[in-house]
């Protein structure tokens, strides 16, 4: 009885090991492929940010350069035909060296002011034009100035060294020249002359001259005022100072 009691048992425990082995094989080889499962994941997953690294790191290294290029390029194009066509403009208009074209005596009003206190002898005047136009308009050195009618009247000097620099006159603005006209004191020897108006004709920016004439009348209350051979014009101003500074210390 003991005897075959044992063997039962025995036999029971023999299997029982058996299926605890069978058990522990297999979850040896779950652990293992387990294992291999996840190393094959991370494998994958850490290759992953080492390659999205160097292309992150292109993009934003390489992004740079290919915009700047463009940028460039645009910029270089965009400001040689900007300066090119400025000064093709400038030539077109009379070679000023703006964008503007000379400006023409039918597109400019007149008008004149004397400077001398009532009782003097009118001497210093500034003479103001007007443009007409809505478009800017270049006013280039002195106006070639006559105090007389006639392209044969003499030409009045210009007082120093004309500005260079040409006058834009915006469209509706006023640019300026001043005049001194008489230098004979009363009593002097000097020979002097009458004039009722006083002509002009523009300069145009390579200093020849151009069509078309200003006529300048006197101010109200001016009939005619002594003129002679000391009479000077100032170049064209911008402002009112600038023009007759230079003449009232005449």
């Amino acid at each position: 009885m003991n005897s075959t009691t044992f063997r039962a048992r025995s036999g029971r425990r023999g299997l029982r090991g058996a299926a605890l082995g069978a058990a522990v094989v297999a979850a040896l080889l779950t652990t293992t492929a387990c294992q291999g499962d996840d190393t094959g994941a991370a494998g994958p997953s850490a290759t992953a940010p080492s390659t999205a690294a160097p292309s992150g790191s292109a993009s934003a290294g390489g992004s740079t350069p290919t915009t700047a290029s463009p940028s460039n390029d645009s910029g270089t194009g965009t400001a040689g035909p900007t300066a090119t066509g400025t000064g093709d403009s400038g030539e077109t208009g009379g070679g000023n060296g703006t964008r503007y074209a000379d400006c023409e005596a039918d597109g400019l009003s007149t008008a004149v002011e004397l400077q001398d206190p009532a009782g003097e002898t009118p001497r210093h005047f500034l003479l103001t034009v007007t443009n007409g136009s809505k478009t800017p308009c270049v006013l280039n050195e002195a106006p070639i100035l006559r105090l007389k009618a006639g392209n044969d009247a003499p030409i009045v000097e210009t007082l120093g060294e004309p500005d260079t620099e040409p006058v834009v006159v915006e469209g509706g603005g006023k640019a300026y020249a001043g005049l001194y006209v008489f230098g004979n004191d009363e009593g002097g020897e000097a020979e002097y002359d009458q004039s009722d108006r006083f002509t002009a004709t523009l300069v145009a920016g390579e200093g020849t001259e151009l069509r078309g004439t200003l006529v300048f009348d006197l101010p109200d209350g001016l009939d005619t005022v002594s003129v002679d051979d000391a009479a000077r014009v100032n170049g064209w101003a911008g402002t009112e100072g600038l023009a007759m500074r230079p003449i009232t210390q005449l």
